[in-house]
């Protein structure tokens, strides 16, 4: 596929990316390299708390006019945070690019933290806390985090009541100002634009102030518990393992033998767990991996009287990989990336997000090698992950009481 692809590093640090498209509609993204895996223990969930209030209002934009800007051209707004990564970003027609450009920088650099907004969105934040835990699915992927990792990592990237609590005003402006400046940024284009005028506007509108991203130690361990709630009907457990960072060879083997375990209907997981024994209707997997930690992971929705089973059928497929494998399979399994891979790209959204994160491990550039990376991995380094998988692996599961 051959696509027109712009990457720029400006004199201030900030990073410029840009994909050209042909159709009138543009995703655009201003994001700060630090995120969950950057806080301290005792501030875990800033990052995320910062995202909220950033869409409350600048000096000449509340949160209304923020939104009306956006949304009355017909565009889409919100943001995201993440381990390594917080992004704020909109989707809309490609002719106001001027002004997702204007408001989101306008967002990213001039926010109020006004007390009486940041008390009340506390309050929103903490909604959000319940809402996860109260839902099953969300909160298990949520615990295997803290039965992988020591530290912040073992902290839900939201927070939690303790360290929400001692996040005041005065925190979070230390906390953005420290990490808000123009070499800590990346702003992404995917759409139809001119690359010229979008380093145009970055030139003009950000300064040469320099910030600072803190670098935290990740601890590894591994832990197994089940744990039981009243008013929930179907267990829901999570087998993760530990991908080593030893190269990012390594990453995209962790990431085919995600997608030959546990993606897709084909999948070596779903045909065994769902198609074959019909012990559970949600199978699926996936594979988190960056440069600073790296984990792949399997969900499964059961009864309780088969949590065991479901397990012994995970690490038993496991084993079945790491000694019988081969080429054939492999190949298949590639193809089925490489075609998902180009059916993600599709969308601009999605394509901002795929460059964001890939330059936030190193550069954007990297992604359209993936294609040459995932036929570079070979069936040694895939059976030799499977068969780690089976001897070191942290495992949660939520059952019914």
């Amino acid at each position: 596929m051959k696509l027109k692809f712009y990457r720029k590093i400006l004199k201030n640090g900030m990073t410029i990316l840009f994909e050209k498209r042909n159709i009138p509609v543009v995703s655009v993204a201003f994001a700060v390299k630090a995120g969950g895996v950057n806080e301290t223990k005792n501030e875990k969930g800033i990052s995320h708390f910062i995202e909220h209030m950033l869409y409350k209002g600048t000096p000449t934009r509340n949160a209304q006019k923020i939104a009306e800007e956006i949304e009355r051209n017909g565009g889409d707004l919100n943001g995201f945070t993440d381990e390594l990564i917080t992004a704020y970003w909109c989707k809309m027609p490609s002719k106001h690019l001027n002004t997702a450009l204007e408001v989101l920088s306008d967002m990213v650099k001039n926010p109020l933290f006004d007390k009486k907004e940041l008390e009340k969105e506390r309050k929103v934040i903490f909604e959000e806390i319940k809402m996860r835990k109260d839902n099953p699915m969300i909160h298990v992927f949520d615990e295997i985090q803290s039965y992988l990792y020591d530290g912040t990592l073992g902290i839900p990237l939201i927070g939690n009541y303790d360290t929400l609590y001692s996040i005041d005003r005065e925190k979070i402006v230390k906390k953005f100002e420290q990490i808000y400046q123009p070499n800590n940024m990346v702003l992404c284009v995917v759409g139809d634009a001119d690359f010229n005028k979008i380093v145009k506007f970055a030139e003009d509108n950000f300064g040469n102030e320099k910030g600072k991203v803190p670098e935290l130690k990740v601890g590894l361990k591994n832990k197994i518990k089940i744990k039981s709630r009243k008013g929930i009907d179907q267990a829901n457990l999570v087998f993760a393992y530990h991908v080593p960072l030893t190269s990012d060879k390594k990453s995209h083997t962790a990431k085919v033998l995600s997608t030959l375990m546990a993606e897709g209907m084909s999948s070596k997981l779903f045909s065994e767990i769902r198609m074959k024994r019909n012990l559970a209707y949600a199978v699926k997997g996936g594979s988190n991996t960056n440069k600073d930690f790296a984990y792949n992971f399997v969900y499964v929705g059961t009864e309780k009287k088969n949590v065991g089973a479901v397990k012994e059928l995970i690490l038993e497929e496991f084993k079945k990989v790491s000694e019988n494998l081969g080429e054939k399979e492999l190949k298949q399994v590639k193809e089925q990336m490489i075609g998902n891979h180009y059916i993600n790209m599709e969308d601009s959204q999605n394509q901002m997000a795929n460059l964001l994160f890939y330059e936030i491990e190193g550069s954007a550039n990297d992604f359209y090698n993936l294609e040459k990376n995932i036929r570079n991995v070979k069936l040694k380094d895939v059976k030799e992950l499977a068969k780690k998988a089976t001897k070191k692996y942290s495992f949660f599961a939520l059952v019914p009481e």
